[in-house]
């Protein structure tokens, strides 16, 4: 049986849109090597000659999430360190709050391993009273694995604004997951928050 939120949580498909064949990173490393814009499209992957990081062979993730922040201009950040026991799930059971009217931005921090990540997507369902109220899409794009030279990957995503008015005051449940181009989910969970007059 499917959870709460999956037949909303489904990435938009494109048209005409195939994945491409699988390579590793080595297979992308030693492609064209002569071509300029191949060179710079696998740099800007991540692919270089900087050894890769060591990885636990009993952890198959391709993709490890391990923070999620809220940015506020002008506040210290809310960091949610997904390493610490339990992170998750205090995420539904203890709702943060936010201003009303405040602009803000999330920022995911993670690392990738074993396998170039392709098309990596951030998707949001936010529901007011069992009524959804919004769904969101954003792409965080395709990664190569980590190395020494860059340990860990941070995606800050598109500003966003709370809304605002007695109306808008709230609380507010979420689903969220991060999924690839293979419909691989690589974190799903569910979170809370209060829309408020003020900061808390």
């Amino acid at each position: 049986m499917a959870s709460a939120g999956d037949e909303e949580l489904v990435a938009s498909k494109t048209d005409g849109f195939k994945v491409g064949e699988k390579k590793t990173v080595e297979e992308y490393a030693k492609l064209d090597q002569e071509d300029e814009s191949l060179n710079r499209w696998k740099a800007s992957l991540g692919i270089s000659s900087s050894p890769a990081l060591p990885v636990d062979p009993k952890d198959t993730r391709r993709c490890v999430i391990h923070s999620l922040a809220l940015e506020v201009p002008g506040r210290p950040d809310f960091t949610i360190d997904l390493s610490v026991p339990g992170a998750l799930e205090s995420l539904k059971s203890k709702p943060f709050s936010i201003k009303e009217g405040a602009k803000f931005r999330m920022k995911a921090s993670f690392k990738v391993q074993h396998d170039v990540l392709s098309g990596l997507k951030y998707l949001q369902v936010v529901k007011r009273k069992g009524i959804r109220v919004s769904k969101d899409e954003e792409m965080l794009g395709s990664y190569a694995p980590n190395t020494e030279e860059k340990t860990i990957y941070e995606k800050k995503f598109a500003e966003d604004e709370a809304p605002s008015g007695m109306m808008a005051r709230g609380h507010y449940d979420a689903v969220s997951k991060f999924v690839d181009d293979d419909d691989h989910t690589h974190l799903k969970f569910e979170w809370s928050f209060d829309i408020a007059k003020d900061w808390k």
